[in-house]
């Protein structure tokens, strides 16, 4: 999946904004932040959907944490 680095760089963005909301830094700085927080996060989640990634695996597979043990 290419979009992984997005995804980091999103998280690191958003939790970078609470955690100078929590510090008191200037509201301009978390205004702005959070604002390019929400675009970046609408523009991630726009990339993830639409990223060409295929499989083989349906429902009938479930969730193959544990493949060793059959259903």
């Amino acid at each position: 999946m290419k979009a992984m680095p997005l995804l980091g760089f999103t998280t690191l963005v958003l939790i970078t904004t609470t955690i100078f909301a929590g510090l008191n830094i200037s509201f301009t700085w978390v205004f702005f932040l959070t604002i390019f927080g929400q675009g970046l996060l609408v523009f991630t989640v726009y990339k993830v959907l639409t990223d060409d990634y295929s499989t083989e695996k349906t429902f009938k597979d479930f969730y193959e944490d544990r493949p060793d043990l059959e259903s």
